[in-house]
């Protein structure tokens, strides 16, 4: 291994979209490998790479890990975007918690039957619109900062911009602005030839 980090998923957002969000902002490099076919899935399950037969797959620091959850966690801590303490972890869990709520309801949309496409769309703009953002606005209002926790960049910072790119300030910092440029690893919205190959290699 060259030493970065490196991921396995498919050629596409999904839960890995945030891991990599995370490592650009940190300005990490990283690799990618992605799974195309069900015999790739299959042989990582087989080698032992996945815990929970799921993936994100992230091998970073000598460790395989799985579970979206605890890869940003660790990416968060490793690169100091995790608040100077308790309180400020618990802050940041809070309104990242909340964020990954709405971006599931995101995430899932693609998958959603053609009937229930519109409906869910609704769905989704009302409660992004009615539950979730104001909370991000009146945080940043109340204590008239730029940032979410602590007056300082965080990982929640980075997941409410991926939600909604919410301060041409942050889009602005540097290593976000790298991401964002053509050419680099973000991913571009979920079309169809990207439903298909989720429901191919992971077909029961």
């Amino acid at each position: 291994m060259s030493g970065k980090p490196r991921l396995t998923y498919l050629n596409g957002r999904g839960r890995m979209e945030p891991i990599r969000w995370l490592l650009a902002a940190a300005g990490v490099e990283f690799e990618e490998v992605y799974l195309e076919t069900k015999e790739q899935y299959d042989k990582l399950i087989k080698d032992g790479f996945l815990l929970f037969q799921q993936v994100p797959l992230v091998e970073i620091d000598g460790m395989k890990m799985v579970q979206t959850r605890a890869i940003l966690s660790y990416i968060a801590g490793k690169y100091n975007l995790y608040g100077k303490d308790l309180k400020e972890r618990a802050l940041i869990d809070m309104y990242v918690e909340g964020i990954a709520d709405l971006m599931q309801m995101i995430l899932m949309f693609p998958f959603s039957p053609p009937d229930a496409k519109e409906k869910n769309l609704d769905s989704v703009k009302e409660r992004a619109t009615n539950r979730y953002f104001p909370v991000f606005e009146k945080v940043l209002k109340q204590h008239g900062q730029d940032f979410l926790v602590g007056n300082k960049f965080s990982w929640a910072d980075v997941q409410l911009m991926e939600a909604i790119a919410f301060k041409t300030k942050m889009s602005n910092m540097p290593t976000i602005k790298k991401f964002l440029q053509p050419g680099s690893p973000r991913k571009p919205p979920p079309d169809a030839h990207y439903v298909e190959t989720v429901l191919k290699v992971f077909k029961k």
